[in-house]
């Protein structure tokens, strides 16, 4: 008979959790799933060097990651937990290309392009994203959706 521990799922999987802050320009390892699922922040930078930065993201049951659009900053996103709606399109009023997607789906968004994640689930979205150039300052963390979207709209974004 296996013993029951009741714990987190990636902790039951024999994954460690880790501290999760920016590990900044360094060389760095990380089970990402176990980051990802272990992560309960709208967003979180976990790695942020001169050309890339990989953040980590968990959208609550019903809610988005937000319409938005980064002019010079290609994206990809890849979900660990949930399932979802992804909207993209050249304008913000035409969003053609739409997808569902869930554990394992990877999503590009080329620079330039209106997009939009939804979580379609019953529980919270676990993400990890990559930003290539660099899209959030350095330790950037926002506990809620509310505080992203105040930061942002404080840089004119």
């Amino acid at each position: 008979m296996q013993p029951v521990y009741w714990g987190q799922p990636w902790q039951d999987a024999g994954f460690a959790s880790i501290p999760l802050h920016d590990y900044g320009a360094k060389p760095f390892v990380v089970n990402m799933m176990a980051a990802a699922r272990q992560n309960d922040t709208y967003r979180t930078a976990l790695w942020t060097g001169k050309h890339l930065q990989v953040t980590l993201m968990s959208i609550n049951v019903g809610d988005d990651i937000g319409l938005e659009i980064h002019p010079d900053t290609d994206q990809f996103l890849y979900i660990e937990q949930g399932q979802g709606l992804v909207q993209m399109g050249e304008r913000k009023d035409f969003l053609n290309f739409v997808r569902n997607v869930s554990v394992n789906s990877a999503i590009v968004v080329p620079a330039g392009t209106w997009h939009n994640v939804t979580n379609t689930g019953p529980v919270p979205l676990k993400l990890y994203t990559i930003y290539a150039p660099p899209h959030h300052a350095f330790g950037t963390v926002h506990a809620t959706k509310a505080d992203a979207m105040a930061e942002e709209k404080n840089y004119g974004q």
